[in-house]
């Protein structure tokens, strides 16, 4: 069976050790914060914060997760898309905000994050909230402020970053408002932590334990099962809030997600930094296919190194056959209007995003730039 590299970061005894500081800004910085289960869970609850209701209005991008589209629909918000300039912001000059409308989304996309100067004062000359979503940019110096310090609430995904079956953050400057979550149980506890057991088995990351856990796992779990289809592309918007699995969103993560956000964080800067640059070199020079937004700045934690290609399909096939840790945000919400030079939507088909969280190794890098090489030159 095709052994596929991982997507997320999976606990190892390395993750013990290193610097404790990461060296750079985090979204947890930020004075007032609430764990939840998910990057989704603490949108929806950005929504709850800023008393959206039935009706109002938010404005989101059109390139997106649908992840990032359901919770605002969850919360009842009436959602207005907008189009994305050439470095991933808002095209400011192009968004007319419907009446009622209580909030402005901006994603920090692909941990490079940006200065949202423009987009602050945007919204503070139109009365509405910024709301920014750092799920890929937990680290980093967005321009002239530390990330999340632009928005009025900052959201964040921490499975992204930490070792952790789910989490997430909901973060501020000022106090946020009360939320009654309901605990995690007995049982939601135990499968944080036989999920981190059993993801770091699975991937070798355990020495002294990786053999007897997974044949403890393999009892548990019997044969290995196929992978199941992928999604179909055409969706309906009940599909999709039905696949983003916002049923527990009020409640809190197990306790095993707040001590994982302890260990030390310099590892997990440092290589994301490290396998970044490494995609990065390994890219330059590839007919029909390009870094979308170049080097990587001084001062950021990368979650993935997106691609731009020309003609992506065949590529897209070839390294998703091939196991890499890739993927596209190819669904597109239902109701995402077509813009007049929206490089949103082209970035839909034609950027692949290519993980470079820190427990991949120099062999798994190095398989993904070999069947970018090899599928290119077809």
């Amino acid at each position: 069976m095709l052994q596929r590299q991982p997507t997320r970061p999976t606990f190892g005894w390395d993750n013990l050790s290193g610097l404790r500081p990461a060296g750079l800004p985090a979204v947890d910085d930020l004075p007032h914060q609430r764990l939840l289960t998910s990057g989704r869970a603490a949108l929806f609850a950005a929504m709850k914060a800023l008393g959206v209701q039935a009706g109002d209005g938010v404005l989101a991008p059109s390139y997106h997760c649908p992840t990032l589209v359901a919770p605002l629909r969850a919360a009842g918000a009436r959602v207005q898309f907008y189009p994305l300039g050439p470095d991933g912001l808002p095209r400011l000059e192009a968004i007319r905000p419907a009446p009622g409308t209580k909030a402005l989304v901006v994603a920090q996309l692909f941990g490079l994050p940006r200065s949202l100067a423009a987009q602050r004062a945007w919204c503070d000359a139109h009365g509405i909230a910024l709301v920014e979503d750092c799920a890929h940019s937990f680290f980093g110096q967005a321009g002239e402020r530390p990330v999340g310090q632009w928005g009025d609430l900052a959201t964040a995904s921490l499975s992204k970053f930490f070792p952790v079956a789910e989490g997430g953050l909901l973060a501020s400057a000022r106090p946020l408002p009360a939320q009654a979550l309901r605990p995690a149980g007995a049982r939601a506890q135990l499968k944080a932590w036989v999920d981190l057991l059993e993801r770091g088995s699975q991937q070798g990351r355990l020495a002294g334990l990786n053999t007897p856990l997974r044949a403890l796992f393999r009892l548990k779990n019997g044969p290995p099962r196929a992978p199941s289809a992928a999604a179909p592309q055409d969706m309906t918007e009940a599909d999709m809030l039905a696949d983003c699995d916002l049923g527990r969103s009020e409640q809190a993560p197990p306790a095993l997600t707040g001590r994982l956000l302890g260990l030390p964080r310099g590892r997990i800067v440092a290589r994301r930094r490290a396998h970044y640059q490494a995609l990065f070199d390994g890219t330059q020079g590839l007919a029909g296919a390009r870094a979308l937004l170049g080097t990587l700045p001084a001062q950021a934690a990368p979650y993935v190194m997106p691609l731009w290609v020309d003609q992506p399909e065949p590529v897209y096939a070839a390294l998703r056959a091939a196991g890499c840790a890739v993927f596209r945000w190819d669904r597109v919400w239902p109701g995402v209007p077509e813009f007049p030079d929206d490089h949103g939507a082209r970035w839909r088909r034609h950027v692949l995003q290519l993980l470079c969280h820190q427990d991949l190794d120099d062999a798994m890098l190095s398989r993904t730039c070999d069947v970018l090489t090899d599928a290119l030159k077809t």
